[in-house]
């Protein structure tokens, strides 16, 4: 660990006990099999194979006696494999406390409701809308050749085998049932309606690069806009209130963002914890790099993004931009004058991994003050800030700009808005950033893979240079029509 785990909550209140691999994921889950009435023959195979899989690792199977309390209900933090279909009276909804207690699976013996002609859009509404259908976090589908998983976040892993194997359900499904997709509570961040500013030359600035960006983006079909929770079918109105109350009452759910880091002082790093005459130097983080020692400060960031719930494609930058940061551990928000409740600015799920990206990169700007004081990276961040950009795909390598480095195929697949998709986002940022060290190649971003999931863009360019780069035939199109 490049960070203690002591660390790691201090900066963005990651619990120590969040496994980061799969060895600690794999001991932390408690799962239970409660199967529908009239289990298909199929469906009582699989629940077979994937319990003998489960074991083969050392995840205990619970008796389904032993996962439920004194009231009948499962204990909390027990993962619910829901295998067939259920009449409303026995869902496993019904016998949680909440959504965010426990991952409900969906086991079903049929093929998944999408082909490979969906669009991105086709696929997530699909999903959402079978996850809202049957009260369940996660789907899986078995045919007689093949299995397949699907999420929240519109991802979808299929393995060509009618059985789950060992190591599948290590490398693939443990992840994803690791840790629970839930937006911040509002108790989690300090809210501050109307705060941010919008009559001045950073603003105004800021907001043409998010609407020139969101431009290059509105023909990709990749940046997935919007799903709304008033077109999904419900069982009935009361599942359809625990629904909007899971989703902290928002109308839908948009996937990716759009975000700029606004310009932050950084100072250098010290190979020791105090200044030169003794005393204590400013709050630090002990990070361990290049072999070394050293003690970064830690300091306030910001970002100005999409507020959640938005249509990127159609920003009204007075409506549809928040600022974020963090100060002291704290998160915040403030919202534009535009916004006039508290029910228009809801956190976005990503909350957390943009300030875990925007806190790495003043941590790697002090960094290179002190290991190459030179390095470009540190005075732009002091300068100009930095862009984020997020969707739900992965761009080719040649895409990739100049000075971005790569980071994270290799993570387990966890989904977004988890801790691990906090942590895994500062870790593999100063990993990244000290791989090019070791390259002697020039550090101006960070491109964070995060497997079955997206892409993060982090870095020097725009969100405009950055749209460009990643939808160069959009750019051209743009030209020619006289736009852009």
């Amino acid at each position: 660990m490049r960070i203690s785990s002591k660390a790691l909550r201090n900066l963005l209140g990651i619990h120590p006990d969040t496994p980061l691999d799969i060895d600690g994921m794999c001991e932390k889950i408690r799962p239970v099999i409660y199967p529908a009435p009239d289990l298909p023959e199929r469906l009582g195979r699989f629940c077979t194979k994937l319990v003998s899989g489960m074991l083969e690792l050392g995840i205990i199977v619970l008796p389904e006696a032993d996962a439920e309390g004194p009231d009948g209900r499962f204990r909390p933090g027990t993962v619910i494999f829901a295998p067939g279909h259920f009449p409303d009276s026995l869902l496993a909804i019904n016998r949680v406390s909440t959504l965010y207690n426990n991952i409900i699976v969906g086991i079903y013996d049929e093929p998944p409701p999408l082909d490979s002609s969906s669009t991105p859009q086709e696929r997530l509404d699909a999903i959402v809308g079978r996850l809202a259908r049957d009260m369940v976090h996660i789907l899986i589908f078995v045919t007689d050749r093949s299995w397949t998983i699907c999420t929240m976040n519109g991802g979808v892993v299929s393995f060509g085998t009618p059985f789950p194997s060992v190591n599948d359900i290590r490398n693939t499904l443990v992840p994803k049932l690791t840790a629970q997709v839930v937006p911040p509570r509002p108790e989690d961040l300090d809210i501050r309606y109307g705060e941010l500013t919008t009559e001045n030359d950073e603003f105004r600035s800021t907001a043409l690069d998010f609407m020139h960006c969101s431009a290059l983006w509105k023909h990709n079909h990749c940046l997935v806009t919007h799903t709304s929770t008033a077109g999904l079918e419900y069982r009935n109105a009361f599942y359809k209130r625990i629904v909007a109350r899971y989703l902290d009452q928002r109308s839908g759910m948009s996937y990716g963002f759009f975000a700029s880091q606004r310009p932050v002082a950084v100072a250098p790093a010290r190979y020791e914890a105090h200044t030169g005459n003794g005393s204590p130097a400013p709050h630090m983080v002990r990070i361990q790099f290049q072999n070394k020692t050293l003690f970064v400060p830690v300091t306030t960031v910001s970002v100005i993004m999409t507020r959640s719930g938005c249509r990127k494609h159609h920003l009204d930058p007075e409506k549809d931009l928040v600022e974020i940061g963090m100060t002291g551990g704290k998160a915040w928000m403030k919202t534009t004058a535009a916004f006039h409740g508290e029910y228009d600015a809801k956190p976005s799920f990503d909350t957390m991994t943009i300030l875990a990206h925007a806190l790495g990169n003043a941590l790697t700007a002090s960094i290179l003050k002190t290991v190459r004081p030179e390095a470009r990276f540190a005075f732009h961040l002091e300068r100009y800030g930095a862009s984020m950009t997020h969707w739900h795909d992965y761009p080719a390598e040649e895409l990739l700009p100049e000075g971005y480095h790569l980071h994270g195929n290799l993570n387990p697949p966890v989904s977004c808005s988890t801790p691990q998709s906090a942590a895994y986002s500062l870790l593999g940022k100063l990993a990244a950033l000290e791989k090019a060290l070791e390259e002697g190649r020039e550090y101006r971003g960070d491109v964070h893979i995060e497997p079955n999931h997206g892409t993060n863009v982090v870095g020097m360019l725009t969100l405009e240079e950055t749209a460009a780069a990643m939808n160069p035939e959009l750019k051209r199109t743009l030209k020619v029509n006289g736009a852009g």
